[in-house]
C-alpha cells in the first residue's frame, strides 16, 4: 500500500500548491469568484464537468449499476441532460448578464425584489449540497487509511476550504483541471476495462445475472421520472453551475464547453453502470450497494493503479465539495449579508449604505438598472472584496465540516436540499428567462408557496417521496402564472434593461476586469485560459 499512499499523498499536495498558485492571481472580485470570466473552451468544459460530476455520480452511480445494471445510469444521465438543456438553450443568455448569482439575475429581471428570498433557498441548497459532499471523505479515507470518521471529514474537508479560501474559483479550477484528467484516467481509462475483464466479460456478465439487469428502463420509469425533475431541472438553476458559466468567456465557450461537457457526463453514467454491474457478478452479496465501488479498488486494482483510482474518487468529491462551497459563500455574501448589512445601515442612517447593499448586485428595494451598475461597481474595492469573500469561503468551510460530522442521513439532507431548490426556484428562474409577463409578485409568490409546501408535503409524505416536489412544483408554477397575471405588468424601463444585458449589449463590467463582453469583446482582448 505504500505506492498508494505515495500517489494519494502527491495528490493533495498537488491540491494546495494549486490553491497557492491561485492566490496569486486572484486580484479581483471578479477574479476570485468567476476566474475574470476568461476560461476558454478545453478549460471550460474540463471544470464543468468535474463539479457535476462528484462522489454521487461516482461512488452512488457504481452502487446504482450494482443494484439495478446498466439502468442504474439514469441518475448520471438526467445530469448530463441537464447540463446539455443548460448548455444549448440558456447558457448564452447567462454568460451575458455579467452577475455573480442567480438572486442577482432575478433581482435584473423583476426589478430588485427577489434577491433576498430567493438567496436564503440558494444558500440552504448549497450549504447542503457542499455538507454531502463532504461527507463523503469519510469513505474514501475510511478505504485508503482506516480513519475514523470525523478525522477523515476533517482533513478532507480542510484541504479543500485552504485551496479554494486561498485562490477563490481560479485555485478550484486549476485543481478541477486536474480532477477532471485524473477522473478521467483513473474510472473510464482503467477501473472500466480492468472490473470488465475481471468479471469475465460482458458474455459472462450476461450469463451470471438476471436479464433485468440489461433492461434499459429497469430501474423503473417512475424513479427515472423523479431524476430528470431533481437532477436536470436542479442543473438549470443550481448557483454552483450557474457560477461556472459566469467564468466562460465568451457565450460560444458557454455553449459548446458546456455541451461537451454534458456528453462527457453521458459516457461516465455507463461506464459507472457497467463498473457496478460487473462488481455484482464479482461479489454478488455485499451489504450495501454504495461499497461496490470502494470493494472492487480494494480487491481487484493492482498497487499503484489502486492509489490513482482512489485519486481519482476523492477528485470527483473535491469537484463537487469546492464548487458548492465558492457557491454557498458567495451566495452568503453577496445575496444575504451585503442586503442584511445595507438596510442594517440605512436604518441606522449610516452614509453610503445603499451603495452598500448593492454591493452583490442590487439593493434590497433596488431597481434592475441599479443592480446592473453595482455589478461591475463592485470591484472597486479591489483585494477588499477578495478578502471578504474569501472570509466567507473559510466561514462557510468550517460550517459545512462541523455539520457534516454531526449529520449522519447524507440521502435525506441532499434530498431536502433538491426538493427546495427546484420546488421554490425552478419556476421563477424559467420564467423569467422564457415568460415576459412574469412579474416580481408572481415570483415572490412561487418561492415562498413553492418552498413552504414542499417542506409541509415532505412532512406529510415522508423527506423520501416523490410526491412533495411533483405537488410543490405544480403549487408553484400555478401561483406564479396566477399572481404574474392578476398583477401589474413589470416596468418597461425593468424589462428594456434586462433585454439589453441579456443580449450583451451594456458593456457592463467590459474592461473593469478584463472581461470580455459578449457582444464582442472590449478594445483589449484578455488574456485566455
Amino acid at each position: 500500500m505504500a505506492v498508494d499512499y505515495a500517489v494519494i499523498v502527491v495528490y493533495l499536495a498537488g491540491m494546495l500548491a494549486m490553491g497557492w498558485w491561485g492566490m496569486r492571481r486572484a486580484k479581483s472580485k471578479s477574479d476570485f469568484l468567476v476566474a475574470g470570466r476568461r476560461l476558454g473552451p478545453w478549460m471550460y468544459s474540463g471544470t464543468m464537468a468535474a463539479i457535476v460530476l462528484g462522489g454521487a455520480s461516482t461512488i452512488g452511480g457504481v452502487g446504482l449499476g450494482y443494484q439495478y445494471g446498466l439502468s442504474g445510469a439514469w441518475m448520471v444521465v438526467t445530469i448530463g441532460l441537464g447540463l446539455l438543456a443548460l448548455s444549448v438553450f440558456f447558457s448564452a443568455r447567462i454568460a451575458r448578464l455579467k452577475v455573480y448569482t442567480v438572486s442577482e439575475m432575478l433581482d435584473l429581471r423583476y426589478g430588485g425584489r427577489a434577491g433576498i428570498i430567493s438567496g436564503v433557498v440558494m444558500w440552504a441548497y448549497t450549504l447542503m449540497l457542499a455538507v454531502t459532499s463532504t461527507i463523503a471523505y469519510a469513505t474514501i479515507f475510511d478505504v485508503i487509511f482506516d480513519l475514523d470518521r470525523t478525522v477523515a471529514i476533517v482533513l478532507g474537508g480542510a484541504i479543500v476550504v485552504a485551496y479554494s479560501t486561498l485562490g477563490g474559483m481560479w485555485s478550484i479550477t486549476i485543481t478541477d483541471m486536474v480532477q477532471f484528467v485524473v477522473k478521467t484516467i483513473g474510472v473510464l481509462l482503467l477501473l472500466l476495462p480492468i472490473a470488465v475483464v475481471k468479471a469475465g466479460g460482458f458474455s459472462e456478465m450476461k450469463a451470471k445475472l438476471p436479464t433485468e439487469y440489461f433492461d434499459p428502463l429497469g430501474i423503473g420509469g417512475e424513479t427515472i421520472f423523479t431524476y430528470v425533475l431533481i437532477y436536470t431541472f436542479g442543473m438549470l438553476i443550481g448557483q454552483d453551475i450557474w457560477q461556472r458559466v459566469f467564468t466562460a468567456r465568451s457565450d460560444r465557450t458557454a455553449r459548446w464547453g458546456g455541451t461537451v461537457a454534458g456528453t462527457y457526463c453521458l459516457v461516465y453514467a455507463v461506464a459507472g453502470a457497467v463498473i457496478g454491474t460487473a462488481a455484482k457478478v464479482m461479489y454478488p452479496k455485499l451489504p450495501s450497494a454504495d461499497s461496490a465501488f470502494a470493494t472492487i479498488v480494494k480487491d481487484e486494482l493492482p498497487v499503484g493503479v489502486r492509489g490513482l483510482v482512489l485519486a481519482a474518487a476523492l477528485a470527483a468529491v473535491m469537484s463537487t465539495s469546492s464548487g458548492a462551497l465558492i457557491a454557498c459563500a458567495t451566495v452568503a455574501n453577496n445575496d444575504i449579508w451585503s442586503r442584511l448589512r445595507g438596510v442594517i445601515g440605512r436604518g441606522a442612517g449610516v452614509p453610503g449604505a445603499t451603495e452598500a447593499a448593492g454591493a452583490g448586485g442590487t439593493g434590497a428595494g433596488g431597481t434592475s438598472a441599479d443592480g446592473a451598475a453595482a455589478d461591475g461597481a463592485a470591484d472597486g474595492g479591489g483585494h477588499d472584496e477578495v478578502r471578504g469573500n474569501r472570509a466567507f469561503i473559510l466561514i462557510m468551510g468550517v460550517a459545512v465540516i462541523l455539520i457534516a460530522i454531526a449529520l449522519n442521513d447524507v440521502v435525506e439532507a441532499l434530498t431536502v436540499a433538491y426538493n427546495l431548490l427546484v420546488a421554490g426556484l425552478l419556476v421563477p428562474i424559467l420564467g423569467g428567462l422564457l415568460w415576459r409577463r412574469g412579474t416580481a409578485a408572481g415570483a415572490l409568490a412561487a418561492v415562498g408557496v413553492g418552498g413552504v409546501a414542499v417542506v409541509v408535503l415532505m412532512v406529510v409524505y415522508g423527506i423520501l417521496a416523490n410526491e412533495p416536489v411533483y405537488y410543490g412544483l405544480l403549487l408553484s408554477l400555478a401561483v406564479y402564472v396566477v399572481v404574474s397575471l392578476a398583477t401589474e405588468p413589470t416596468d418597461p424601463a425593468v424589462l428594456s434593461a434586462w433585454r439589453e444585458r441579456l443580449a450583451g449589449r451594456d458593456g457592463h463590467e467590459g474592461g473593469r476586469d478584463g472581461d470580455t463582453s459578449a457582444a464582442g469583446g472590449s478594445a483589449q482582448e484578455p488574456a485566455t485560459v
